[in-house]
């Protein structure tokens, strides 16, 4: 079970857990009852009505992971938050590379933060937040979801936290095998969003679009693409493409 240090508010659950990484153990989770500044991946900013979403950062100290192959510590935590959310509800995805959806709606979002030393990593900051009963969304956000409007229930946000957390570092035990980390790959492929075989339209940062189907994700992170235009493979990083979704009426 992790250390929980529960904060009023705080600019940014990842950037307490950095400032003070020296000082706190490793399994140490920090919740915030209201975040200023919380962020998404490649700055994006995530909107949480305070006291009504589970918004923490869990600090994992020298994880098992090479750094080529961080990307399993993004696989288990986003792995870990969809098992959590299953007790609740069925049919959570994780889309690429760790959004937590519902259908095509967005429950929850994960920022990971590595610090390294001349070993690798020395330690990670796993940020998440999960929408769990915010019922109306103001920041414009393509299909925001949370659990509430999923199930029709009120949850209390220290116990979900509390499950999450502990999720999150079961997952993260890592031991160092290849057959664990093959075995958390595969997995992860089994709980990608669009990832059936099917053409899905996908967009290009200069805002052209293409029909493409998932054909694999590598332990980087980058996501191949196979264009079926053309039958040719493509592979992209983090931000280097995105899906289309529809927008649709609020869940």
């Amino acid at each position: 079970m992790p250390n929980i240090i529960l904060l009023q508010e705080t600019a940014s659950t990842n950037d307490f857990i950095k400032r003070n990484a020296n000082t706190l153990q490793s399994g140490t989770l920090i919740y915030a009852y209201k975040q200023t500044a919380g962020r998404g991946q490649k700055g994006n900013t995530w909107e949480a009505e305070p006291g009504k979403n589970s918004t923490f950062s869990l600090l994992i100290k020298k994880p098992k992971v090479d750094v080529k192959e961080q990307f399993y510590i993004s696989e288990a935590v986003s792995l870990a938050i969809v098992d959590a959310l299953e007790k609740y509800a069925d049919g959570f995805k994780i889309k690429w590379p760790n959004d937590i959806y519902y259908g095509d709606y967005k429950i929850g979002g994960i920022l990971i933060e590595h610090s390294l030393d001349s070993e690798g990593i020395d330690y990670t900051v796993i940020g998440v937040g999960v929408n769990i009963n915010q019922q109306a969304f103001i920041s414009g956000a393509p299909n925001p979801a949370s659990l509430t409007r999923i199930t029709g229930d009120f949850y209390e946000i220290g116990k979900i936290t509390e499950e999450f957390g502990e999720m999150v570092e079961s997952y993260c035990r890592f031991d160092g095998s290849r057959k664990q980390l093959n075995a958390l790959h595969e997995r992860y492929l089994k709980r990608l969003y669009r990832n059936d075989g099917m053409s899905h339209r996908f967009v290009l940062p200069t805002g052209v679009q293409f029909q493409a189907i998932i054909e694999a994700v590598a332990p980087d992170g980058t996501i191949t693409l196979r264009h079926t235009a053309d039958g040719t493979l493509h592979h992209y990083q983090f931000k280097e493409v995105g899906f289309v979704i529809n927008k649709k009426k609020y869940l």
